[in-house]
């Protein structure tokens, strides 16, 4: 027994100390030593403590920039890389519907029409970013999500006028506060792109849950 046992650990140590392949770069060749240290990879997935925020992808149809707002260019809205997909999906929505005319209850009997009016054109990019059901008129969004401002999103309403911002820009069928249109902006009324309203005073903010 003793003798057997002493083979088996002779046996052992013979194979721990085996050369390895090491695959790729030397032809199949045999290393004595440890294996290279794997390279560091820098995570762009955007995950918390994996790394850098994912890097833009832009293309015409889904134009993107990079960081948390959102940039008008020529009209255009382009959403942040770093919104949540339902955020980048509501400013999308908005680039599709940027040269309609207004049209009084447009988007209230289908979310798809010729034209839109201020809560037709809010109940559309909500509807896209799967925030929304079915069309709301402006005092209706007084029911819909939560009171106060949003991360992201914010639904601002009263009365007789709705209007949206979403990650630092608006949506709107009125050029409240704009003492002139931005470069590119469509001529006529309908929903536009514009700046930030300073004075809000006038309406209830509303947001969802997240957003």
């Amino acid at each position: 027994m003793k003798s057997r046992l002493i083979i088996c650990v002779l046996a052992v140590g013979a194979l721990a100390q085996t050369p390895v392949a090491v695959a790729g770069g030397g032809g199949g060749a045999a290393s004595s030593g440890p294996p290279a240290a794997a390279p560091t990879v820098t995570s762009n997935s955007g995950g918390a403590g994996f790394g850098l925020p994912p890097a833009p992808v832009s293309t015409n149809a889904h134009p993107t920039v990079a960081g948390s707002r959102a940039k008008i260019v020529n009209g255009v809205a382009y959403a942040p890389s770093w919104a949540p997909v339902q955020v980048k999906r509501a400013i999308w929505a908005g680039n599709r519907i940027r040269r309609k005319p207004y049209i009084w209850g447009g988007g209230h009997g289908s979310f798809t029409s010729s034209g839109y009016d201020c809560s037709g054109s809010v109940s559309y990019v909500l509807h896209a970013a799967g925030l929304l059901r079915t069309p709301f008129n402006s005092v209706d969004f007084f029911g819909w999500g939560e009171h106060g401002l949003g991360r992201w999103i914010t639904v601002y309403t009263n009365s007789g006028h709705a209007f949206v911002e979403i990650a630092g820009i608006r949506l709107d069928t009125s050029s409240e506060g704009e003492l002139q249109p931005l470069p590119g902006t469509w001529r006529g009324s309908g929903p536009r792109w514009r700046r930030l309203l300073a004075d809000t005073r006038a309406f209830q903010p509303r947001h969802s849950v997240g957003y």
